[in-house]
């Protein structure tokens, strides 16, 4: 991107709250193409983050920009299963400060219902217990590699993949955190990628009610396939002690999956990994029984998955 066009992007988004103008969708997606090429010098990157933190992404340029990172790196091939289902592609960039980190969890229970699932997120995350930490106390490793993260779904359904194995020109954009202080644009997109060559079931999780109208907007106007939630402490898992509902994003129009309240079983008692890890493992094997929340978003996940016409 020549120097004069993202001085003029500058200047469209860095005027302030109330006095910055959107871009368009096709100045969003070259400008964070430009960034996840590295075509952006520092100053500059730094400068687009911090007015994009204080403006906010309209739908167009979350769409734009969505598209630059769609472009950014080899898409995976999909395994095809005996009922038909697509995979299911769980975000984990949030981790655990207070509950116990119940994704990895969802991601099994999932995955014994014969369909696919992805984990892809951060590996760590300070003052946090990351999904990944769980996995790796349940002696499930972390995906070296595009290929070995094929052969892990092939073999079990079930595979996690850091971002920066997955998307590395994202992560880099990500790891500007430590050097700006505050998350960013790539942030959200990270945990909006669809990282499938053919279609698939995206979680996406929301803190605020009202950043689910949002993402319920994008999804019905601007892509498709996506389950909306109120996650965990930003956990694309479903809260163990609220009423479990999703909202099903598909074809420009949105329904919502909800079930009954019920009485939820006692949760670890520690938020530690192994302590987590191993509260799964009684789930799995029948000791315990799992949240109910989390048994309707299975079901969710499920029905999502399903072929056209099954679900």
């Amino acid at each position: 991107m020549r120097a004069v066009e993202l001085i003029r992007l500058i200047k469209e988004i860095g005027r302030g709250k109330n006095a910055a103008r959107d871009l368009n969708r096709d100045d969003a997606r070259a400008l964070f193409t430009a960034m996840l090429a590295g075509e952006v010098a520092d100053l500059q990157l730094g400068a687009v983050l911090i007015a994009l933190r204080i403006k906010g992404e309209s739908l167009d340029e979350l769409a734009g920009f969505l598209e630059a990172c769609e472009a950014c790196y080899p898409h995976l091939t999909a395994p095809v299963v005996a009922n038909g289902a697509v995979p299911v592609v769980i975000p984990a960039y949030n981790g655990a400060r207070q509950l116990p980190n119940l994704t990895p969890l969802l991601a099994q229970l999932i995955a014994r219902e014969g369909v696919p699932v992805l984990v892809q997120g951060v590996m760590r995350d300070a003052g946090r217990v990351s999904t990944c930490e769980v996995f790796e106390a349940m002696g499930i490793t972390p995906a070296r590699s595009r290929d070995d993260a094929q052969t892990q779904l092939a073999a079990r359904n079930l595979a996690f993949m850091s971002l920066d194995v997955l998307a590395p020109p994202l992560a880099r954009v990500l790891a500007l955190r430590r050097e700006i202080g505050v998350r960013s644009s790539g942030h959200t997109l990270a945990k909006m990628l669809q990282p499938f060559a053919t279609p698939a079931v995206r979680l996406v999780s929301v803190t605020h009610p009202d950043y689910l109208k949002r993402m319920r907007e994008f999804f019905t106007r601007h892509a498709s396939g996506a389950l909306l939630l109120r996650g965990a402490e930003g956990e694309a898992v479903a809260h163990p002690r609220r009423e479990p509902a999703l909202e099903w994003c598909e074809g420009g129009t949105s329904q919502t999956w909800t079930a009954a309240a019920e009485v939820d079983p006692a949760l670890p008692e520690s938020r530690d990994a192994a302590a987590t890890a191993a509260w799964i493992a009684e789930v799995l094997a029948g000791t315990r029984a799992a949240p109910a929340a989390i048994g309707h978003q299975v079901r969710c996940c499920v029905r999502a998955a399903q072929p056209p016409g099954n679900k």
